[in-house]
């Protein structure tokens, strides 16, 4: 810096007024960090992928968290075989989990029939198409059941839902663009939960209908009635504890047919109370999973320890970050001793060279910071397609969280507080010694 740009910039320095000692503050920073650039560009690249995996962490755990819990499930409770009832929720709700075993056709009428109960609509599972879960299911599925409130499972145009007697299909949407399935088609699916070439069933079912975007897991899951599962080949029934092979075309006695699974529309809680008390507390023959958003937070609540684990990680990106910035405006102190001597000499006060070692990391933060925004939405975006493909459950990229307003807040603060030790060190700089010429 020459001694006329230095004192150019003291101008305003020397004014008196707020305004020029402003100016005279940012022309300082401005030139610093043009000045040094590259390391500039290094470290808010640092601050933005610290932001960016902060906002992201918080984001995707309280949205996994809220969708898992309480998001468009519908149904109030799952009445399956004795056993897990997370494994139960998992395998008939998010399609994730083998199943647990069958319980009687019996015990869906039984149910069904309960006065707490408003809706009782059965599950029989054990097959797949390319992966996807084959569901088998009354109608009632699509005719009176909400997965959110004033919303039904709808088929798009040009489809419809299939009858108990046909071997028809309904396919999820997300199925259907995957797979590359449309109506009028005929597939055929694949013995177990696990997609195998070489167990191909013989039957076909033609595709009826697609279902239209729901956003839950029943996108991934091909629907097919339930008579369908039972008399589809290899399948065998043990309703009675003996073994029954049904004829594809022939009546089916009720005492022979199993279900997977009962997936229950309660009446009140007072009713979830009465049927988890008969059943978990007094019956030994079934499980009933209730709360279905409460079983699933016992599960968050044993894994919560990988959240802490990702959290801390990004909190020690935080601190690598402001790290950067000290660093990186400590290392241009010694070639910068000189200006600041220049800048004293002239009638700059040791405040304004402290002001100005400051609002250059804090503007190096706010750069960054706003950067980092680009990075949440890249990080939220490869979580949103992988979440989905997997499980489903859609997170909302552009649905606000505070961590978005509170990270770049304390970002902004730690970038101010790590200038602080350089400004120290400009504040200290002594005129006398650093105007001498070098020898």
């Amino acid at each position: 810096m020459t001694r006329g740009q230095t004192r150019g910039q003291t101008r305003g320095l020397t004014r008196g007024r707020p305004r020029g000692l402003t100016r005279g503050i940012m022309r300082i920073v401005l030139r610093s960090l043009r000045q040094h650039a590259l390391s500039t560009a290094i470290t808010v690249l640092s601050v933005a992928l610290a932001s960016g995996l902060v906002m992201a962490v918080f984001a995707i755990k309280r949205q996994s968290y809220e969708a898992f819990t309480g998001g468009p499930v519908g149904f109030d409770a799952v009445l399956g075989a004795r056993g897990s009832q997370l494994q139960l929720v998992l395998n008939t709700v998010f399609h994730l989990e083998t199943s647990p075993g069958n319980i009687p056709f019996a015990s869906y009428t039984a149910i069904a029939a309960d006065p707490g109960v408003a809706l009782a609509v059965p599950y029989a599972v054990g097959d797949n198409f390319h992966g996807y879960r084959v569901v088998g299911t009354t109608d009632e599925l699509f005719t009176k059941f909400e997965y959110r409130a004033g919303h039904k499972l709808d088929v798009a145009p040009g489809g419809r839902i299939f009858t108990a007697q046909e071997r028809g299909a309904v396919v999820g949407s997300v199925v259907a663009r995957q797979v590359g399935v449309k109506v009028g088609d005929h597939i055929r699916p694949y013995h177990g939960l696990q997609f195998d070439e070489a167990q191909q069933h013989d039957d076909d079912y033609e595709v009826v209908g697609i279902l239209e975007p729901s956003n839950s897991p029943s996108d991934r899951v091909v629907w097919i009635p339930i008579l369908g599962i039972y008399r589809m080949s290899g399948h065998v029934l043990r309703g009675t504890g003996r073994t029954f092979r049904p004829h594809p075309d022939s009546l089916i006695p009720e005492e022979h047919r199993e279900v997977s699974a009962v997936m229950l529309k309660l009446t009140d809680p007072t009713a979830g109370i009465y049927l988890d008390q008969a059943i978990n507390r007094q019956g030994k023959s079934a499980t009933l999973a209730w709360p279905i958003g409460r079983v699933m937070a016992d599960l968050f609540g044993k894994i919560g320890w990988v959240n802490e684990v990702l959290a801390l990680v990004a909190y020690l990106v935080v601190v690598v970050a402001a790290g950067s910035i000290l660093a990186s405006i400590y290392n241009t102190m010694n070639e910068r001793r000189r200006e600041f001597a220049i800048l004293r000499s002239l009638g700059a006060r040791r405040g304004t060279v402290f002001s100005a070692i400051v609002l250059e990391s804090t503007t190096i933060t706010v750069l960054g910071v706003l950067v980092g925004y680009v990075v949440y939405a890249a990080i939220l975006g490869a979580a949103f397609v992988a979440v989905r493909a997997q499980t489903g459950v859609v997170l909302d990229a552009w649905r606000y969280d505070p961590a978005l307003l509170l990270t770049p807040m304390g970002m902004c603060v730690l970038g101010a507080l790590a200038g602080l030790v350089p400004a120290f060190k400009a504040y200290r700089t002594d005129v006398a010694s650093n105007l001498m010429p070098n020898s």
